[in-house]
């Protein structure tokens, strides 16, 4: 008895000859072949994949699943203790060859608010963020931020800076001043 798929063939079975004599060969000239040539395996893969009738859907609704919290305001004594945080890395990066020069660590953790114009929170709340990389420069004057690597973080929403090497633990207040 032969087989079809995992069912048996039937005895009576109408195209029992046809499927006997298995997939059909076609020779390179075949009346067949140059009617309906092979379709390459790049053009065949776009049959097989998946239609996406709303684009960025899928993203929209990924989005609304992100947790968004409140700012909160930090208290005297950590501000004071991030002030003097800032006041060293502005003194080690005053310019960009003392930057250069001393090339400084850090991880800040900071406040981003909600940038998806299409959620209810935008603007309102938002995430906590923490980024690691070479300070290259804290203006606490004009445009009050600090540059991390290729990222602009706005000074106001800094909640904590870490060094590596505890390079904060090297520096006592007096120590700004002279730095």
């Amino acid at each position: 008895m032969n087989a079809i798929g995992v069912m048996e063939m039937p005895a009576n079975f109408r195209y029992r000859d046809v499927f006997l004599m298995g997939k059909p060969r076609h020779n390179l000239y075949d009346r067949f072949l140059i009617r309906h040539p092979r379709m390459d395996v790049g053009r065949r893969a776009k049959i097989f994949a998946p239609y996406d009738a709303l684009k960025g859907f899928d993203e929209a609704v990924e989005s609304k699943d992100v947790q968004y919290v409140s700012k909160f305001v930090l208290p005297p004594e950590d501000e004071e203790e991030l002030s003097r945080k800032l006041e060293i890395l502005h003194n080690l990066t005053f310019n960009s060859r003392i930057a250069r020069a001393n090339h400084v660590q850090v991880t800040v953790i900071f406040y981003e608010a909600c940038s998806d114009e299409n959620h209810e929170v935008y603007g309102v709340k938002g995430q906590y963020k923490t980024i690691t990389g070479t300070c290259w420069n804290v203006d606490t004057e004009m445009t009050q931020t600090i540059l991390i690597d290729s990222t602009r973080i706005s000074l106001t929403n800094v909640i904590g800076i870490n060094g590596r090497d505890g390079l904060f633990s090297h520096y006592k207040q007096e120590d700004c001043e002279e730095i």
